[in-house]
């Protein structure tokens, strides 16, 4: 039996659920330290937490109902949290209690990352330009850093204790910035669009990616001395990203406007839609492992995974003249091509494990599936102005 490609429906494959808030509040970020302890932050000085991986959250007191825009911890019972009006609150008690700290800004704290126990950035802004901040006490004081950016800063991340970057602007003033000496010097980056990033991750000091306005995002393997856009196939804004394992740019996840989650699987350069099961804003994504990540969002939506989200898929009516066949298959699958030959072929588990790759250039390809238990998988095929996926039964 032959069948033409036939496209997955989202509803068929959906790999994010939707856990048990208890709050309307815009949820900003989230962070978890194992697979069973986190946190999230949002509007009205929301916090909750979790001790048994998003089954249940407890709001916990952060004595303000000041937005609250990052949490960040650096070990199971001491973490930070920033948000308006300069503010940063610590616990040192996982949560039970949330003290004010003293920044010297009333302006925005947007972001925060920690290189060890004592050393940290927070950056943000408002109304004068980018705000970077630095402790080396663990929070006792923090330091104005000159930041080279007149716009605010949106998010940051460093490397190591000297290498860090920091993105930001507003709307259509986009802004990168890079430290080689712990902050004390910043460098403004020449960037490749002129929309603003609202997030970024880095393997090391050379590889990152940064997103931003109209679904842009931008790679960079030479430490920001170039960067490169990457497609999206999306225009809307996205504001989270993360890497995981992390250290590494081997599977990527972003996220944004209208419940829109993209995964990449080759370092960032291609990127493919997850169905999330929302139109809802998503604003901050964090992965614990290869398997397990959870997304926060408008109206106090908290999304989770179990399988990495499924395999991203793109749906393409360039290519659906591509015949697969026999699907269901028990031995050889056959791939035919009646157009353009040179493609890439992927097989996929619906964990996003990745079983079988190949460059093509000719009008054919098989695909031994004899020796796969039998189940569903997923076959991704990208030519170079489009790509589709399939699922495949082994039978």
């Amino acid at each position: 039996m032959i069948v033409m490609l036939v496209f997955l429906s989202h509803s068929s494959i959906a790999q994010w659920v939707a856990q048990t808030s208890g709050t309307t509040a815009e949820l900003k970020s989230v962070f978890f330290v194992n697979e069973s302890t986190g946190w999230v932050v949002g509007l009205e000085g929301t916090i909750l937490y979790t001790a048994n991986g998003g089954n249940t959250w407890t709001p916990q007191s952060s004595g303000t109902t000041t937005i609250l825009n990052a949490v960040f911890f650096t070990n199971s019972t001491t973490g930070y949290i920033g948000g308006g009006a300069g503010m940063i609150l610590k616990t040192t008690n996982g949560g039970t209690n949330w003290s004010l700290l003293n920044t010297g800004t009333t302006e925005a704290i947007r972001s925060l990352y920690f290189v060890d126990a004592n050393t940290g950035y927070a950056v943000g802004g408002y109304t004068s330009g980018g705000v970077i901040l630095k402790t080396t006490n663990a929070g006792a004081t923090w330091t104005s850093q000159v930041s080279g950016s007149n716009k605010w800063l949106n998010s940051v991340y460093f490397t190591d204790m000297n290498t860090g970057y920091a993105v930001g602007g507003e709307s259509t003033s986009g802004k990168v910035v890079k430290t080689t000496n712990g902050g004390t010097n910043w460098t403004l980056q020449t960037i490749p669009t002129f929309y603003a990033m609202y997030g970024t991750y880095f393997s090391d000091a050379s590889n990152g990616i940064a997103v931003g306005n109209s679904g842009v995002i931008i790679k960079t393997t030479n430490g920001g001395a170039q960067w490169a856009e990457q497609s999206s196939n999306t225009t809307g804004v996205l504001y989270g990203v993360t890497f995981v394992p992390k250290g590494t740019l081997h599977t990527g996840y972003a996220v944004g406007w209208n419940g829109r989650v993209l995964k990449s699987v080759d370092g960032g350069i291609n990127w493919s839609s997850q169905p999330s099961g929302t139109t809802k804003t998503l604003n901050g994504v964090c992965f614990l492992n290869a398997a397990t990540g959870y997304i926060v969002g408008d109206n106090g939506l908290i999304l989770k995974t179990s399988n990495g989200g499924g395999v991203g898929l793109d749906e393409n009516p360039a290519l659906s003249k591509v015949r697969v066949s026999p699907n269901p298959c028990d031995d050889l699958l056959n791939i035919e091509f009646s157009g353009e030959v040179e493609a890439s072929i992927s097989l996929f588990g619906l964990d996003g494990r990745e079983i079988h790759t190949e460059q093509l250039n000719t009008p054919s390809s098989q695909i031994n599936m004899h020796t796969l238990q039998k189940g569903a998988y997923i076959l991704r095929i990208r030519t170079s102005n489009a790509t589709s996926s399939q699922k495949i039964i082994k039978m």
